[in-house]
């Protein structure tokens, strides 16, 4: 199939209303276009380049939580949760103001989900199966809890609109799903075409936003989709690169461009915005890493000025690399040590400016890695 040739799909006529169904995508995709070509090889450079540094950084698990925070943190701003990063990285409910901690729950789930569909992917192919454990948990005890975790949908759905009838988009009907999710999944295995990686995920991601496969939860399945690609097809050791924050950051376009392609048949457009997306995101994850390093150097020579609370400190800062929020009753249960010990190393990790204090309370404080946290805020 030439991209040029592509045609979108068909309208389908329902009861008071026509569905999309899309065509299917596993076939031998071929194209007429430099540019692609260009972008899709300085696209798998940045992407190798990012894998390379991920492999070389000490300790990587510990810096790759914080990457799944902001991950799940953006992804689901994306769907309207207001949820910051600091809200996200705590992890009792009791630690969030009652008005909201429904959009928190929906963080954590996405954090949840995505650390169980990485662990099951050690043992389990990519797959639909897996999305849908993936999407139970996503839903679990959220807002979404009763529009069928971890299920296709069995119902028709719709996209914007209060009703159907004035909806923005209608995906398929619901008797579609087995054909085009077999399609979708045999597109991603298929070892007798010779489609590139980054195509292939670029057009599932389309595909699986379009066919909207589940009453609630799509698009951040959709996108985290995205990283067990890679992760499966091995173009990343570690799930270091997400797209969300480029996403969010242009958002508008990001809807647009899905749209543009059921409306004008124009796969390359969406092919070139996502393909700019994977560029742009794995240099500033290569800017984030990096950044990391460099701080991870500062601190070490710093905390080896601190004599006999060195290995104490050296153990506290290891784990703010982890969760850089944290609390001197949280800290002191972590490691271990007494009170009087933590609050000794909270006060000489303040007076280094190691620490800051976020509440601004004399009383039940919050403590933070300032510059850590900051290299994933900015």
């Amino acid at each position: 199939m030439n991209i040029a040739e592509y045609r979108s799909g068909i309208w389908k006529d329902q009861y008071q209303y026509k569905s999309f169904s899309p065509s299917l995508v596993n076939l031998q995709w071929r194209w007429d276009l430099p540019e692609l070509d260009t972008l899709l090889a300085e696209a798998n450079r940045k992407l190798g380049e990012l894998n390379g540094l991920s492999i070389v950084v000490p300790d990587l698990d510990r810096f790759i939580q914080m990457h799944v925070v902001k991950e799940a943190q953006s992804s689901s701003r994306i769907e309207g949760t207001e949820t910051g990063m600091a809200e996200a990285l705590r992890e009792d409910p009791e630690d969030i103001a009652p008005e909201k901690r429904d959009d928190w729950q929906e963080v954590r789930n996405y954090i949840d989900a995505m650390k169980q569909s990485l662990d099951e992917l050690k043992s389990l192919p990519l797959c639909n199966r897996l999305l849908c454990d993936t999407h139970g948990i996503l839903l679990q005890g959220a807002r979404g809890e009763k529009k069928s975790p971890g299920e296709f949908r069995r119902s028709q759905n719709w996209i914007g609109g209060a009703s159907i009838q004035d909806a923005v988009f209608i995906p398929p009907h619901h008797e579609d799903l087995p054909v085009l999710l077999g399609d979708l999944e045999d597109f991603w295995h298929n070892e007798s075409i010779h489609v590139p990686h980054l195509i292939r995920i670029a057009i599932s991601h389309y595909q699986f936003e379009t066919i909207h496969p589940f009453l609630d939860g799509n698009g951040r399945i959709g996108r985290l989709l995205i990283t067990l690609y890679l992760v499966d097809k091995e173009l990343l050791d570690y799930p270091c690169l997400y797209l969300s924050s480029h996403l969010e950051k242009h958002r508008s376009h990001y809807y647009d461009a899905l749209t543009h392609v059921r409306n004008t048949h124009d796969l390359a457009h969406w092919i070139r915005f996502f393909l700019v997306g994977i560029i742009e995101t794995s240099k500033n994850s290569i800017n984030t890493f990096r950044s990391i390093f460099e701080l991870r150097n500062r601190t070490t020579a710093l905390l080896e000025t601190f004599g006999r609370a060195t290995p104490n400190a050296t153990r506290f800062v290891n784990y703010l690399y982890s969760n850089p929020i944290i609390t001197s009753v949280e800290i002191a249960g972590k490691l271990e040590l007494s009170q009087t010990t933590v609050d000794r190393l909270i006060a000489l990790l303040m007076k280094n400016k190691v620490l800051g204090e976020l509440t601004g309370q004399r009383r039940n404080r919050v403590f933070f890695f300032k510059e850590y946290y900051q290299i994933f805020v900015k």
